[in-house]
């Protein structure tokens, strides 16, 4: 029988079963640094993952803050366009005095006569509504047996100015749904009057009524 003698160096290369020696500092270490890389690597792709969203997130605001805001007219759609001319019927098409219009005239020494008129504007559908507007009153002595019975003015107001929201409000009776206005006069010297009201919309529209008025004693 022979018999081959191998060295321990021989055996561990030659060896069927592929055993390498190993060094011992590497085997302590492998086990820990494998499992660190990849949390490395992924703590490094979720902070430029962030970067990238707050840096898109920045830039959207940038542009959506920089860019002019479209005209009025172009945010309304075909649809809006359309139901302006709806709003249309809302809006003030009429005036009315209203048949609680009087002389109130003074029965004592120092007081003031003067014509409580209640006016009313109306809509498309003859609804009594709110409205701005610059009001105007005249009154005209009445001309008996005449196709024009509106005589000679006696006088003339100035215009109350109402397109302010909260004047508008102070002057509005909500239960008669009218406007009530206190129009200090002279002492009357004669019976009978007519009295023009006429409102001025802020559209530019014209919107006038007459009334007769006697005094009573």
């Amino acid at each position: 029988m022979n018999l081959t003698l191998y060295n321990k160096r021989d055996y561990e290369k030659n060896s069927p079963f592929g055993c390498k020696k190993t060094n011992p500092i590497q085997t302590q270490n492998e086990p820990n640094s494998s499992p660190n890389k990849p949390k490395a690597e992924i703590a490094n792709m979720n902070a430029i993952a962030a970067i990238t969203k707050a840096a898109f997130v920045l830039l959207l605001l940038l542009y959506t803050g920089c860019r002019p805001s479209p005209p009025i007219a172009e945010t309304l759609s075909r649809d809006d366009t359309l139901n302006i001319p709806v709003c249309a019927h809302y809006a003030p098409v009429a005036i009315d005095i209203l048949p609680l219009t009087e002389f109130l005239v003074a029965g004592r020494a120092g007081e003031n006569s003067v014509i409580d008129v209640y006016v009313a504007l109306l809509d498309s559908f003859s609804s009594q509504i709110k409205a701005p507007g610059s009001f105007r009153f005249e009154l005209y002595e009445y001309a008996q047996r005449s196709a024009e019975p509106r005589g000679k003015r006696v006088t003339i107001w100035p215009d109350i100015d109402l397109t302010d929201p909260e004047k508008n409000n102070d002057y509005w009776q909500d239960f008669l749904r009218a406007y009530h206005f206190e129009l200090p006069i002279d002492q009357p010297q004669s019976q009978s009057y007519i009295l023009q009201a006429t409102c001025l919309c802020p559209s530019g529209k014209r919107l006038s009524a007459e009334l007769a008025l006697r005094q009573t004693k």
